[in-house]
């Protein structure tokens, strides 16, 4: 064991995060979900969504047997939504390819959906204790300030060096601990602005400290200009106070998740749900603009509420579009703005008069 590990390894048997829910107990469904939705999200905001979800489908045969509309409404609001599609899909993979269970071979469990190498890395270190090097965003920053390189850390270049010395520093022993212990240490004092130098067990080596450049290292992503997009949502809302959803395309932003019709010109919009739908909708208002910034670009939303006269709950053949209560939100998919949305706007009074076709 070389002495980076030693020392992170005895750091890490005093300071290391010990209490998180999917350690206790620490299966490979509950690591898999967890390495899942620490992609690009916090431990403090995933941790209740983890118990949530963990709450409600306990194992892996209980993910691949629910509707993929279960699995997006207890990830609503946890963001970036095709992480929950590839979790059921992998899921299912599963019960069909793999005898019910998560594969121990790195190569056939980083070849399901969603299971990059160092997912499939960590899942395995800390699920059964296997020696496999990761390199998440925390580890990133880690190595390469300790070894001072230089790049941006997504570059390939960059990439490749990295997972040397990830691999070099990885143990035979105690690999679940190590695992833990450098992601902790990224966390908690290896972090992005202000790290705690004074607290790390490495820092007498570290290149980073000790050339002063933990402001500089790791290099940021070089900028670019991020766009603006606008759109319009409608909020269709009948007599009894139920508002109208589509379920979004299988593609693109949102996919597969519930939301509110899109338009960009309401009157074409008014006279589509006319012709082709049968739903008699009037203007009643606009509401301020709200931005929403996606991780490759900015979306300018305008809510139009919209009044309409319904009769019955089925909207011809279109099993992506339906009338819903607001008691019925919690059970869908839904995008976090549009939740709040809806949250806000049903709680005005329902219109009394119905619109003329």
């Amino acid at each position: 064991m070389d002495s980076f590990a030693t020392r992170l390894l005895a750091w890490f048997d005093t300071h290391g995060r010990r209490n998180l829910p999917w350690q206790h107990p620490r299966t490979p469904y509950r690591v898999w979900l967890s390495e899942i939705m620490l992609q690009q999200t916090q431990v403090r905001t995933v941790i209740p969504y983890f118990e949530r979800f963990v709450s409600a489908l306990p194992t892996l045969q209980a993910l691949a047997g629910v509707p993929l509309d279960r699995v997006l409404a207890l990830w609503s609001g946890l963001g970036y939504y095709s992480r929950a599609r590839n979790l059921h899909r992998s899921a299912q993979l599963c019960i069909e390819q793999h005898a019910g269970e998560l594969p121990r071979e790195i190569a056939a469990l980083s070849s399901l959906p969603g299971i990059g190498r160092s997912t499939a890395a960590a899942i395995l270190a800390q699920a059964h204790d296997l020696p496999h090097a990761i390199l998440d965003g925390n580890v990133r920053r880690v190595l390469a300030r300790f070894h001072g390189i230089r790049g941006w850390p997504g570059s390939t270049s960059v990439q490749k060096h990295l997972w040397l010395h990830a691999e070099r520093h990885t143990p035979k022993r105690r690999a679940a601990d190590y695992t833990q212990a450098i992601m902790d240490l990224g966390a908690l004092v290896c972090v992005r602005s202000r790290p705690r130098c004074a607290d790390c067990p490495v820092n007498a080596d570290c290149v980073a400290a000790r050339e002063n450049l933990t402001a500089i290292l790791p290099e940021a992503k070089p900028a670019r200009r991020v766009p603006t997009r606008a759109t319009q949502l409608l909020v269709v809302r009948d007599t009894e106070g139920r508002v109208l959803l589509e379920r979004r395309p299988p593609t693109g932003v949102w996919a597969r998740l519930w939301s509110l019709p899109e338009s960009n010109d309401a009157d074409i919009a008014i006279r589509h749900l006319a012709e082709r739908h049968a739903i008699h909708a009037s203007m009643r208002s606009a509401r301020a603009t709200f931005v929403h910034v996606f991780s490759h670009f900015r979306l300018e939303i305008t809510p139009l509420l919209l009044h309409a006269r319904t009769s019955g709950d089925r909207i011809g053949d279109d099993a992506d579009l339906g009338w819903y209560h607001s008691d019925d939100l919690p059970a869908l998919g839904l995008p976090a703005p549009v939740r709040k949305l809806l949250a806000d706007l049903m709680k005005e009074p329902v219109p009394c008069e119905p619109c003329t076709a």
